[in-house]
Parts: C-alpha cells; structure tokens; sequence
C-alpha cells in the first residue's frame, strides 16, 4: 500500500498551498466523478486480475468523499459502473465488481458521513446488492450529512427513457399535460437535487458517454489524465480551481 500511496505522487505541503487557493464562494453545489481508468491503471502495472484496479480504486472513495466534504460540496454523484459495462464485460468480472461495490457501500455507510443514494436499474443487479444498497439509503436517509449518489448500472439514456415513461404515467392520472423541464426533473433519478456544476472524468478520456445527461446539460467539464486509483486530493483542488477561474454561461 505504501507503494500505491507514492505512485500517486503523495505531496500534502503542496496539496495544502493548492487547497488554499481555491476560491470558497465559486465550489460546486453538486459534483460529478466519472471513475474511469481502474483497468488501464491495473494493466499498466501487470496485475492478471484487472478488478484489482477497481478494488483499490475504489478503496479511495471515502476518502475522495471526505475531502469533497471538507470543502463544502453537498452532493457527490460517483458513476461507478454503466449499464452498458453490465451488458458488454464477462460475468466473472462483474461478479468481482459487484464485490467490490458492496464493499464501498458498507464502509460508507459505516462512516455514518454519508446520506447514500442508488441512482441505476437495480434490477440489473444481484439481488444481494440491490438490497444491500436499499439498506444503505434507509439507513443513511435521515443523516445530516453530505449526499452521495452511486450511479451502479446507470445510463444517461436509460434514466431520461425512465422519467418520460414515469412523466406519461402521471399525465394519464392526472389529465395536466403541461410538460416543463421542472416536471421532468421531478421524475429523473436525482430528483430534488440540485444540476451538477462540475463534471469530473479521470484517465483522460474526453467524453461524456451520457453521465446525468439531461442533469448536466450546463455543467462544465474537467478532464485529467490520471486514472482514478491515482486521483489525488491535489487533482480533485486543481479541478475546482479551474472549476471556480471559469465564467460560466449557462447556455448564454
């Protein structure tokens, strides 16, 4: 582990002199992480087991958590694993992933920190876990604490598709065919919560691949080269600096 901890090129002085130039008045309200890189970091490194990048990245995501909450961020939404991997990779490395998942969400839940959130179609997830995370939000709900939503088995596509469908539903209930975007949001998986501000994407990849696509509509981007097991506590600062020196237009 000591190993790890050094490739990530651990610097706490200058993670406290970047922590101090960030503007407190211009954070996001509500941050998103696209988790990407866990297999390419694993393969750089010549594990056999590629779930191996995933188990330790995720390993850091109470802490990434934490700092987001030192610094004043109430929602975090971490996608952690699409619907499209659920559909596309070997079962034996989703069995590994679904493992791993389960343990994020007992120590999260353990920390007594975070008001945690399943936002994906549980019903493509093992049972165990689907009721695991169920626990976790009823166990969780009534903290005042920060939000974190798990976007597991989660797409952008599948989550608009979801809210029309839900939308129609109550259209036909109620007979008020009045559609505002407000309407529609109230249907989404993040309803209630404020639009992400900042999106972040590790492992340099330059996509959105449909992350809370109707959410961040507005959002601004930021894009590191590092793959998340080396996502640090100056790269989450140096997202928010860049995040905060921006003017945003809002669509203007």
């Amino acid at each position: 582990m000591k190993d790890i901890s050094l490739a990530r090129g651990a610097d706490p002085a200058r993670d406290r002199q970047i922590q101090s130039n960030l503007n407190r008045d211009r954070l996001p309200k509500h941050l998103g992480i696209v988790l990407d890189g866990n297999r390419r970091w694993a393969r750089a490194r010549s594990y056999l087991d590629v779930s191996e990048g995933h188990r330790i990245g995720f390993e850091k995501i109470p802490e990434v958590l934490a700092w987001c909450d030192d610094r004043g961020i109430r929602t975090v939404t971490l996608w952690m694993l699409s619907s499209d991997n659920i559909r596309n990779r070997s079962q034996t490395e989703l069995e590994a992933l679904y493992e791993i998942d389960e343990d994020v969400v007992r120590k999260l839940v353990a920390t007594r920190r975070f008001r945690v959130r399943l936002i994906g179609c549980s019903e493509m997830l093992p049972d165990r876990l689907s009721a695991l995370l169920r626990e976790a939000e009823q166990e969780t709900a009534q903290l005042d604490a920060i939000q974190v939503n798990l976007a597991i088995g989660y797409g952008g596509r599948e989550d608009l598709l979801d809210a029309i469908s839900s939308l129609i539903a109550e259209i036909l209930a109620t007979g008020d065919t009045d559609i505002t975007a407000e309407r529609l949001a109230a249907h989404l998986s993040t309803a209630g919560q404020p639009d992400p501000d900042l999106i972040i994407r590790t492992s340099g990849e330059k996509r959105t691949s449909g992350f809370l696509l109707w959410q961040a509509a507005l959002a601004e981007y930021y894009f590191c080269d590092c793959h998340w097991p080396d996502f640090s506590e100056s790269e989450l600062d140096k997202a928010l600096r860049t995040y905060g020196a921006r003017q945003r237009r809002f669509g203007a």
